[in-house]
């Protein structure tokens, strides 16, 4: 049972709508990497929603077990301090008076980040046990063959002697993994 209920983590859905991202770039919105004060990110969220500023911040369901035994599932920022705008300069002004940011990145590589966050997406989407992957490991490049993730690339990583499928977001050096078997997926 969660603590709070999950909160809207992207604003549009069809963010990573090929159509739709064409049509921002032509009215001059760009990718901004937000760096957030301390805890602030679902904040920042709830003030750009209603300012209609277009935002990502990948969450996800973490279980917490309670003293009283008792599982519960708090919502939590996969990558901290993080939120990702597509702003025209004026929304990224009106983010800016939020009181929430820190830091406001430039992306250089928009289509890079654009892939990666589209692929967290799709993984946070499915309602898969996800965890945090914070340091990236040199591995095999891989593409899942068949199956709800089918075409998701992504590297293979060793937890715990379980194999699991690395998709980063190589802009933060970060990412999230999901458990896989080596029949799901073949050599890129």
């Amino acid at each position: 049972m969660p603590i709070l209920k999950e909160e809207k983590s992207i604003y549009p859905e069809n963010l990573f709508n090929e159509q739709y991202q064409e049509e921002r770039r032509e009215e001059g919105a760009r990718w901004w990497a937000v760096y957030t004060m301390s805890r602030r990110e679902k904040e920042l969220m709830r003030r750009l929603l209603p300012k209609q500023v277009p935002f990502f911040c990948p969450i996800i369901g973490v279980p917490k077990r309670s003293p009283q035994g008792r599982v519960r599932t708090t919502f939590s920022p996969l990558f901290s301090n993080y939120v990702f705008i597509h702003a025209t300069e004026d929304e990224r002004i009106q983010a800016l008076q939020t009181n929430c940011i820190s830091k406001c990145l430039e992306v250089k590589e928009e289509e890079k980040l654009v892939f990666d966050l589209s692929q967290v997406h799709t993984l946070i989407s499915s309602k898969q046990e996800l965890r945090h992957e914070s340091r990236l490991e040199v591995g095999t490049p891989v593409r899942i063959k068949s199956g709800p993730f089918e075409g998701i690339k992504g590297e293979i990583v060793e937890r715990r002697s379980e194999a699991r499928l690395l998709i980063a977001v190589n802009y933060l050096q970060q990412g999230t993994s999901i458990a896989i078997k080596d029949f799901e997926v073949e050599k890129v």
